[in-house]
């Protein structure tokens, strides 16, 4: 899969080949192969929602000897509740005792220095690259769910860990599942083949209905009311187009092979919850032109709207044919059927990552995990910026949304603030400056 050129050529690394492909582990932790039904596969939990249950659900189901041993998130109750479901299903898989259950924003290193082989990670976007970061260099495999950073400096830092992890020879999964599914395989094998011909252009949609709200809970600081309702700042969730939308973003440049090399786009704020503004600082409708370096264009739309078109879906058309994903070609007028299951990719990412482990061998899928995470990012800012923007200059100078990071407590002035009206700033088209640093004080969306 080829990267735009220029300075993210120079700086990073190449994009990995086709998902499954292994090498043999060696050294250390990773030289050990977990055999079906004897040597324990420890996992350590970071980020107890419903993501993180789901996977830790989804490991127990694959045929490894899988335990839960730890657990972390920034609020107890969640892990609580996760460890109490995930019991009622699998009593002898949670091996969690009190002193294994961690909380807090620096939660997540107590987890990972406990006795496990396995980290999974599913925390909020902007908390991912330190969280890999750290497991990186603890020597642990990793499943990260997607997106992998909210911004380009998360990003640059995820790909400095993800060098990091190939030299010690780490899995790294990443929750992108379609690239597990048999039909999804199957269908890029034939596009990859020539089946469509050169593909010019793409349509890719993640429209849906609303998403979830939190209240705050009273004496709550601002850093754990939005830690807790994470889906509603820029900072934490990186907008619906990176949350969501990075899943049909991510199939549009596998069937390329190839990642944009610059976007265009419009979007904001309509309908946003209770119509004020004052609970939400992201988007809810984006569109994007995406142009990768042959011309080839991918038009992307991410909404959430009540009572409107809801697609989640991605069609390519070719010099030859089209491709309706995952199952359908059509070429010549014919349309062919392609063989496969689809819908099943959160389970099998887990059989395919167990079965790995348990062979001695090892996929890294960080790479393409961080650059579909960059291209959804790429899209935003140019949605909020209402500019044309290259991959090249925002990979390198792009805004930090989390500055401090690893400094956080509670008492933190999170990145997003009230303004004196009691609403969040949120990023408008020729005012917003997607290289200029947050300014302190009222989140900085729209200030040097």
């Amino acid at each position: 899969m080829t990267l735009p050129t220029g300075t993210s050529r120079r700086q990073f690394i190449k994009t990995s080949a086709a998902v499954g492909s292994a090498i043999a582990l060696s050294g250390g932790l990773a030289s050990r192969a977990y055999a079906q039904g004897s040597d324990e596969i420890k996992v350590a939990l970071v980020g107890s929602g419903g993501r993180g249950s789901g996977a830790v659900n989804q490991l127990f189901n694959t045929k490894g000897n899988v335990k839960l041993v730890a657990i972390a998130d920034a609020f107890k109750e969640k892990s609580l509740k996760t460890i109490e479901g995930l019991k009622k299903q699998f009593p002898d898989k949670v091996k969690v005792t009190p002193d294994t259950i961690f909380e807090g924003l620096d939660a997540y290193k107590k987890a990972i220095d406990t006795d496990c082989d396995l980290v999974v990670i599913a925390t909020p976007p902007g908390f991912k690259p330190q969280q890999f970061e750290y497991a990186v260099n603890k020597g642990k495999h990793i499943f990260c769910e997607k997106p992998v950073a909210v911004d380009a400096p998360g990003v640059r830092r995820f790909l400095a860990a993800v060098e990091e992890s190939k030299k010690k020879n780490l899995m790294v999964g990443i929750g992108l599942q379609r690239r597990h599914e048999n039909q999804y395989q199957n269908i890029m094998a034939e596009i990859h083949g020539g089946a469509i011909g050169d593909i010019v252009n793409q349509r890719v949609y993640w429209n849906g209905s609303s998403i979830w709200f939190r209240d705050r809970s009273p004496g709550w600081t601002d850093m754990q009311d939005q830690c807790n309702n994470w889906y509603h700042f820029i900072w934490s969730c990186g907008d619906q187009i990176c949350e969501q939308h990075i899943h049909n973003l991510d199939v549009g440049c596998w069937a390329k092979n190839a990642y944009p090399v610059k976007a265009n786009g419009m979007g904001g704020w309509g309908r946003r919850l209770n119509g004020d503004g004052k609970e939400s600082q992201i988007y809810d409708h984006t569109f994007v032109e995406f142009t990768f370096a042959d011309g080839s264009t991918m038009h992307s739309q991410g909404r959430h709207l009540k009572n409107s078109f809801t697609s989640v879906s991605e069609f390519a058309q070719g010099t030859k044919g089209r491709a309706y994903f995952p199952g359908v070609l059509e070429v010549g007028g014919e349309r062919k059927k392609i063989d496969g299951k689809s819908g099943h990719g959160h389970q099998q990412e887990q059989h395919d990552l167990i079965e790995s482990l348990m062979a001695g061998k090892i996929y890294n899928e960080g790479e393409y995990g961080a650059h579909s995470t960059f291209t959804s990012i790429l899209g935003r800012e140019a949605c909020y910026s209402g500019k044309e923007l290259t991959w090249d200059e925002l990979l390198a100078k792009g805004k930090n949304w989390t500055p401090g990071i690893d400094n956080w407590n509670w008492n933190t002035m999170p990145p997003a603030v009230k303004d004196a009206n009691g609403a969040y700033d949120i990023p408008k088209a020729g005012d917003y400056d997607p290289f200029a640093p947050l300014a302190p004080g009222l989140g900085g969306v729209n200030q040097a």
